[in-house]
């Protein structure tokens, strides 16, 4: 199981992944970390394939967000990605991408977390 000292990116091994989720006692906190391994595994994928565009990235992103929508579809009744949910996730994907030298737009960051079900 990956963790933040498997990353070489050291913005990311110093970064608290859902953060607010894990303070929000609405969450159940081992759903959360699901999620935080998700976010890991993709980041370990990225760092080994190094894409360079935001269509390379895609590859790395949207497999992870269909496992975020897979966790939604198996724990419907713990997880429940509302509004506070989904923005936090958005902005982790996005800052991942930052850490990786993507500055996203509004339309490109839709693009990376296109296939989300959240």
């Amino acid at each position: 199981m990956p963790n933040k000292d498997t990353l070489n990116n050291q913005t990311l091994k110093n970064h608290n992944f859902l953060a607010e989720m894990y303070e929000d006692d609405y969450y159940p906190k081992h759903l959360v970390a699901k999620i935080e391994q998700i976010l890991l595994e993709m980041c370990i994928q990225i760092e080994a394939g190094k894409p360079a565009t935001i269509e390379a990235l895609c590859q790395y992103t949207h497999p992870a967000v269909e496992k975020i929508n897979d966790l939604q579809d198996k724990y419907d009744s713990e997880l429940d990605l509302e509004t506070v949910a989904r923005e936090c996730m958005g902005e982790e994907f996005d800052f991942i991408a930052a850490a990786y030298g993507f500055e996203l737009t509004g339309d490109e960051l839709e693009e990376i977390i296109a296939t989300r079900d959240w």
